[in-house]
């Protein structure tokens, strides 16, 4: 939790109460379903939560934005963004359908309004929106396609709307087939070394 606070020391007191009772929740509903790597749960703010939350370090989502987290898994990036922008709109969607038992406990035990969660696939959804977010869910060119038609404009984004995922790795051959691309680097934001070879890429719609 210290972690969190090292990049985020404007949380509200809510928000700190909600963040620090993720490590319990987790740690309990994941050895009834494993949505984390059991070896990586103590890992959680960091790994996680902190890397979900960087997407907050690219663009402040404000206003009733509306975002699809597509293949939600356990909740990541959604569950970190929905606690951190309560008045932002987020639709959870994943195909797995166990894996949303344990965002919707989640959700009810820290009461998150913001957050709805969908058994879908991201190109089953009917609703538009300001970013479609994703975390280490497919290749770009999957991304893009799944995504297509999914994004309405808003003049008072303060990015215009478009696709943010968070990857690792050497990805720029990945990214090379989207125009409008942007590669950001995380230890632009984070200094712990598992951030040295993670970046959130973002392409424009």
């Amino acid at each position: 939790m210290e972690i969190l606070l090292k990049y985020f020391p404007n949380l509200t007191t809510k928000q700190i109460q909600e963040f620090a009772s993720l490590q319990q929740l987790y740690t309990e509903w994941n050895e009834k379903i494993n949505v984390i790597s059991r070896k990586d749960i103590e890992n959680l703010y960091e790994r996680h939560i902190l890397h979900s939350l960087s997407i907050a370090k690219f663009v402040q989502l404000k206003n009733a934005t509306k975002v699809m987290d597509l293949g939600t898994g356990g909740g990541f990036p959604g569950v970190p963004l929905a606690i951190l922008f309560p008045d932002a709109r987020f639709h959870l969607v994943d195909s797995i359908g166990k894996k949303l038992k344990v965002i919707e406990a989640v959700k009810e035990e820290l009461g998150l309004k913001n957050l709805s969660t969908f058994h879908s696939r991201s190109e089953e959804m009917k609703f538009q929106y300001d970013f479609v977010v994703s975390r280490a869910v497919a290749p770009l060119t999957d991304l893009l396609n799944w995504t297509k038609g999914k994004y309405t404009a808003h003049d008072q984004l303060p990015v215009r709307n478009g696709l943010i995922c968070l990857k690792g790795g050497d990805i720029d051959a990945e990214i090379s087939v989207a125009t409008k691309v942007q590669k950001v680097s995380l230890s632009r934001y984070y200094s712990e070394p598992f951030f040295s070879d993670k970046f959130l890429v973002y392409v424009e719609q």
